[in-house]
């Protein structure tokens, strides 16, 4: 696969409403990132507001299960022939994309 062609589907969404250049560019994982900032934010901001409110071990539990999401979303994008730093940027916007879909 080739790098250019190397993001999840909701950033293909974004490029294709003319937000970069025409050409092909490299995608950077700032600009993953910056493509699921309202996810990073929401989470963000439950695991603090649990932290706070709860305990330490239910914000814990909330960060290991995104960590058990996301590397099982890296896992899989490798078993599909996926070159590393492809997978890891869909892994990441993968995850939060879908944290959120039900809202």
């Amino acid at each position: 696969m080739r790098p250019e062609h190397c993001v999840t589907r909701n950033h293909i969404e974004v490029w294709h409403g003319r937000v970069l250049p025409a050409g092909a560019v490299r995608v950077t994982f700032w600009s993953v990132l910056r493509g699921s900032l309202l996810p990073v934010l929401v989470w963000g901001g439950v695991i603090s507001f649990v932290f706070f409110i709860h305990s330490q071990w239910a914000a814990v539990a909330l960060g290991g299960l995104f960590a058990f999401s996301f590397l099982l979303a890296l896992a899989l994008r490798r078993r599909a022939h996926h070159s590393f730093r492809c997978s890891l940027y869909g892994a990441v916007g993968g995850v939060l994309d879908m944290s959120l879909a039900g809202l």
